[in-house]
């Protein structure tokens, strides 16, 4: 039955990738159909072609390798200045450009002269490249309002579900105490499971991340806890609040890997409930949530000599590591093989999907060739440029000619290839798992 669940999940997954890569396709067709540009293929994945069908005037097809997609619009890159597209030069430099070059015109006919994508104004350019990943951006928004308002979210809560025997570091067996370990201060004071924490040090307790800054910063202190018990009765307990060893944790409540601080231990761990989040507390949780997708954007090349050493050495793979499609697919297996409720199981795995295609919107959007973010920052820049010709009085300089860039985004493609293929590596051969 685990492993049943587990291909379901990993099942779930893929359909899920599959449609979030069509869905992105899906805006860079749609845009430039409305704008006039011919469009001879939509293709979801790489490789070899499994199926297709022509309509129209577009090939709508799958292949093989389901880790991307793309679009062929004719015209990606105006031609060269003598107005041909030839290999003009035995640099290896200008030959990438005009094979990058003559490649978008290969499917010319008769009547796409003004079909082009180059042909566009740029502003239309933008938005054609734009709203692929601004539909990923759009179904990422879409499932965490699912998820939060929907699903609803599990969160702790100042209801306690169980209660320490003793004191126990951080790292140390809790299932059992040694014979000279102290009382936890939650189990001398009298707390038992049920009970629900209402005030603490006469704060009003209104959540349990605010009861646990609370007990953190009371370190060696004498604390009064107005407590309501499961029958309903209501009492005031008093505990003396320990010094411990506990993980340190940043300013959004969460564990830092590896780091520790002396901090206040009462002994207790939370019920955990079903919220619904209106719509105010959901966008502040996915602006939280974009906040530290751009950190670890950002964290990516830092993350390579961990992700080496995880694959060449057999270093243990750290819980923070970057994950690729395998990765990510194996953890939704590893999400619906585990012992949780379904409800949990479907939040966890929307939640991934969710957050997957919010980092493929911000991943697109880097202004790097081949990137779609590169496109849009070519497009804004001859659109700058036309504009301070025109206030300027100069002659129109043209088309921003993007083919230029070629040997930069042979080089950017080059790095993403061999990283992607570092990360599928550690994801099969070292992977990150849940447990």
């Amino acid at each position: 039955m685990g492993m049943l669940m587990y291909v379901l999940g990993v099942l779930i997954f893929v359909v899920g990738l599959l449609f979030s890569i069509a869905w992105h396709e899906l805006g860079h067709l749609s845009t430039a159909k409305l704008f006039g540009i011919r469009v001879p293929q939509y293709m979801v994945g790489f490789g070899k072609t499994i199926w297709s069908i022509k309509r129209g005037e577009t090939e709508y097809g799958l292949k093989a390798i389901p880790f991307g997609g793309y679009i062929r619009m004719i015209g990606m890159f105006p031609p060269g200045e003598d107005g041909r597209i030839t290999k003009r030069s035995s640099s290896p430099w200008r030959t990438m450009i005009e094979d990058a070059r003559s490649a978008s015109y290969e499917e010319i006919q008769p009547g796409d002269e003004t079909r082009m994508f180059y042909t566009r104004s740029p502003w239309k350019r933008v938005i054609v490249m734009f709203a692929g990943p601004g539909m990923n951006l759009v179904l990422a928004i879409g499932l965490f309002l699912a998820l939060f308002m929907g699903i609803g979210v599990p969160q702790t809560t100042p209801t306690v579900a169980t209660v320490s025997e003793c004191v126990v570091p951080v790292g140390e067996n809790t299932d059992t105490c040694k014979p000279d370990a102290e009382k936890s201060p939650a189990n001398a004071a009298g707390l038992r499971a049920g009970d629900t924490v209402l005030t603490f040090g006469g704060v009003k307790i209104n959540s349990y991340t605010q009861l646990q800054g609370l007990i953190r910063d009371s370190a060696g202190k004498h604390v009064d806890m107005d407590v309501r018990h499961q029958d309903g009765t209501r009492t005031t307990l008093a505990a003396d609040i320990k010094p411990n060893t506990l993980p340190a944790m940043d300013k959004d409540g969460y564990p830092i890997k590896g780091q520790t601080v002396t901090a206040g231990f009462l002994g207790i761990t939370p019920v955990t409930a079903v919220h619904h989040m209106s719509v105010g507390e959901s966008f502040d949780q996915m602006s939280t949530m974009a906040r530290h997708g751009v950190e670890s954007l950002t964290q990516l090349p830092g993350k390579i000599p961990g992700l080496w050493h995880s694959v060449v050495d057999g270093a243990p793979r750290a819980q923070d590591s970057p994950v690729g499609m395998v990765g990510a697919a194996r953890l939704g297996g590893d999400v619906f093989s585990m012992d949780l409720p379904q409800s949990q199981k479907l939040f966890m795995e929307v939640q991934m999907l969710a957050y997957l295609n919010f980092m493929l919107f911000l991943f697109n959007m880097l202004p790097l060739l081949p990137l779609d973010g590169g496109h849009v920052a070519g497009a804004l820049w001859e659109s700058v440029r036309r504009g301070l010709a025109r206030v300027l009085r100069r002659p129109d300089p043209g088309p921003f000619d993007v083919a230029r860039l070629m040997p930069v985004a042979y080089v950017v493609a080059g790095i993403f290839i061999c990283f992607t293929g570092l990360v599928m590596a550690a994801d099969i051969i070292n992977p990150v798992r849940l447990n």
